[in-house]
């Protein structure tokens, strides 16, 4: 069955903190005191943004820890709740991964969470055996051409959307992050937040070719450029002068999702799958 194009719009729900790798070694109750309630404030605002329109959201687990009410807000709202790691690093040590996985499985069983993002869209080949056994049903883990659709074992790989420029490649393969290679090798990755943080009125007119193209390109965001946090963006100062590239991520996207909400009809993803596969 071929779906309605529509907008398959993201949210890697994270603490303001993971932006910076600084804080990934730090206990989870230093990591607590540092998001300072942030997280657990933000939702509702998201959920006010969203109004009627539909998103996945890709929980980081210890913020159940932390906030327990916040999945069940989001999943109140209708919204789908999926995967994306227990703490926030990086993450393609597979013994880590399972970690991770054996950490989050009550949470992830009582909110159906069958959809995996891999931590900074960084993952590895050997992720989708061990998603298969902790029962996932799709991964949205690698950046490829809009409309690319990868079966790796049972489990569907989603991409998040790239723009061939160049020509459209016929292999993908884990990992498959934005960096360098993928830039030079002729994609623009417009489904991930940097871009559309230095790139808005482009991105939303790929989007917009997109689906009038037939298909259904896959975005993320962020809470924090949703909702802007306290001190925002003075406390990535000592970051972004490290490491310039983080900017774009503190930039607030809220009138560009308002815009895309306005203009495009949106969809979970594993209601798009369904329609899709099954």
């Amino acid at each position: 069955m071929t779906p309605s194009p529509r907008l398959l719009l993201t949210i890697d729900y994270e603490p303001w903190v993971a932006l910076s790798r600084r804080y990934d070694f730090l206990p989870s109750e230093t990591r607590r005191k540092l998001d300072d309630g942030y997280a657990f404030r933000a939702v509702d605002p998201i959920l006010e943004h969203l109004g009627n329109a539909k998103a996945s959201f890709y929980l980081v687990g210890e913020l159940i820890d932390w906030y327990p009410e916040l999945p069940e807000k989001i999943s109140r709202a209708g919204h789908e709740i999926g995967f994306h790691c227990q703490t926030h690093r990086v993450l393609t040590d597979l013994n880590e991964i399972e970690k991770d996985l054996n950490a989050s499985a009550d949470w992830r069983k009582k909110y159906n969470a069958h959809g995996y993002r891999a931590p900074m869209i960084n993952t590895v080949e050997g992720v989708y055996p061990l998603l298969e056994k902790h029962g996932f049903t799709y991964s949205s883990s690698l950046y490829a051409p809009t409309g690319t659709f990868l079966r790796k074992g049972s489990i569907w790989e989603i991409p998040v959307s790239t723009l061939p420029l160049i020509g459209k490649p016929s292999e993908f393969h884990a990992p498959r992050r934005m960096d360098f290679r993928l830039v030079f090798g002729g994609e623009f990755p417009y489904g991930s937040s940097m871009m559309s943080g230095l790139f808005t009125k482009t991105v939303f007119r790929i989007i917009e070719d997109q689906l009038k193209a037939g298909l259904s390109p896959v975005i993320f965001l962020h809470p924090y450029e949703i909702v802007t946090p306290t001190n925002w963006p003075r406390r990535f100062t000592h970051d972004m002068l490290s490491s310039p590239l983080l900017y774009p991520f503190t930039l607030n996207k809220s009138a560009f999702l308002k815009n895309l909400l306005r203009n495009f009809p949106t969809s979970t993803m594993q209601d798009f799958i369904k329609e899709k596969f099954q």
